[in-house]
């Protein structure tokens, strides 16, 4: 074990021993200052995680959340200094708590929390100019391929993760049904926006993800699927990057 490991792996881990050997500037015992920098790094840590995943620390409470972060945290260290990255992998984390275990939608709507982080961060984009299929003829349009932002995100959940989110961080949203919901993150100006897929759509951007043509798209979606809702909502809320065609060089 390195002299750096054996300084670092107590800092989240209070049931370790302080190192041995550590000293200030004048060579005094250092240890009470070790134990207060390792309590403030667990604090920092856990209010990454509260800053995060608010949605999740309400949803099973401060204490109960501050317990699974204190598990995570020794098991998940930092990998970055940048703290909005912390947490990556905390939704797969929550699916090994098992007094969590009943509670099966806490890892997918910590995803969708997620999601909307990364969205948040993610790069600028000029959005595409709906006027671009103005008179263009169906062969055109079906062949054609529609980039999505890069902050736009597709989470698919057999559970209701958009209407729990907002249950409980937007006052006044309805109670959640017992029904899948497919959520899709799109960001309009500066805060991302989690929204309810409508029939078909999850398919329809899955594939428009992939790279595949508007056509294909189309077909995945099945026979139920409203293309002129699906669009309106895309460009609304400018999450198409970019239109190409067959024969644009």
């Amino acid at each position: 074990m390195t002299e750096q490991h054996s300084f670092r792996a107590p800092l989240l881990d209070a049931d370790r021993a302080i190192p041995e050997g550590l000293t200030d500037g004048l060579g005094r015992p250092a240890g009470a200052r070790y134990n207060v920098y390792r309590n403030n790094v667990a604090v920092s840590l856990t209010e990454a995680l509260e800053t995060g995943f608010p949605a999740i620390a309400k949803l099973i409470g401060p204490d109960n959340f501050r317990a699974v972060a204190a598990r995570y945290l020794r098991a998940a260290p930092p990998t970055s200094p940048l703290m909005m990255h912390y947490g990556a992998g905390f939704p797969e984390f929550l699916k090994t708590v098992e007094p969590l275990a009943h509670l099966g939608y806490l890892p997918d709507v910590a995803r969708l929390e997620l999601a909307l982080r990364r969205s948040f961060h993610a790069a600028d984009h000029t959005p595409a100019d709906p006027a671009l299929l103005q008179d263009v003829d169906d062969d055109a349009l079906m062949s054609c391929r529609m980039a999505l932002a890069p902050s736009a995100h597709l989470l698919r959940s057999p559970w209701p993760i958009v209407s729990i989110w907002a249950f409980n961080m937007r006052p006044g949203s309805a109670k959640p049904q017992a029904r899948p919901e497919d959520a899709l993150i799109l960001r309009a100006e500066f805060d991302p926006e989690p929204l309810v897929t409508p029939e078909g759509g999850a398919a329809f951007v899955t594939a428009l993800i992939r790279g595949e043509s508007f056509g294909s798209a189309m077909t995945a979606a099945g026979d139920s699927f409203d293309v002129g809702v699906m669009l309106n909502l895309l460009f609304t809320h400018r999450a198409i990057a970019g239109i190409s065609f067959e024969d644009t060089p």
